[in-house]
């Protein structure tokens, strides 16, 4: 028994005593900094519902129209469903369209919104100022009709 104690070899057949000592796990391995991973360029992914382009573009065009229809009718005086019926549409109609494809190509080139996203002006910040606009717009429009004229 005693040399069991030591650790040597017995001629027993009994297990070798047990430790409280643990093998140590391998360490995970640190991601690396560099690591991308692979963005889809597929048409039906990148314009799917939960893909990179659909609310981007939306929120990029409520905010340029919320600007412009304040602007609007802040030096004109015109409300929301005037500036649409006086000549609106062909200027939202280009607008939509120039907007749309300057968003698209980036993305159909592999680029990432949030790759090119830093300091102030991140891909977040962008998506609740779009989410803002589009609330706006839609608040300027419902605010307008029930008071029958303009905002200001």
């Amino acid at each position: 028994m005693a040399d069991q104690d030591d650790g040597s070899a017995s001629t027993t057949s009994s297990p070798p005593p047990k430790t409280s000592k643990s093998p140590a796990p391998a360490p995970a391995p640190a991601p690396s900094p560099a690591a991308k991973h692979k963005v889809s360029t597929k048409f039906s992914d990148v314009l799917a519902f939960g893909g990179p382009a659909p609310e981007r573009i939306n929120g990029r065009l409520a905010m340029i129209g919320f600007v412009a229809a304040m602007g609007v009718e802040l030096s004109k005086g015109q409300d929301l469903f005037a500036q649409i019926s006086n000549g609106g549409i062909p200027w939202f109609l280009g607008t939509s369209i120039v907007l749309s494809l300057a968003s698209l190509i980036p993305l159909f080139q592999g680029v990432s919104v949030e790759s090119k996203s830093e300091g102030l002006m991140t891909s977040d910040a962008e998506l609740w100022n779009g989410r803002f606009a589009m609330l706006g717009l839609v608040a300027l429009a419902v605010t307008e009709y029930v008071k029958g004229g303009t905002l200001v």
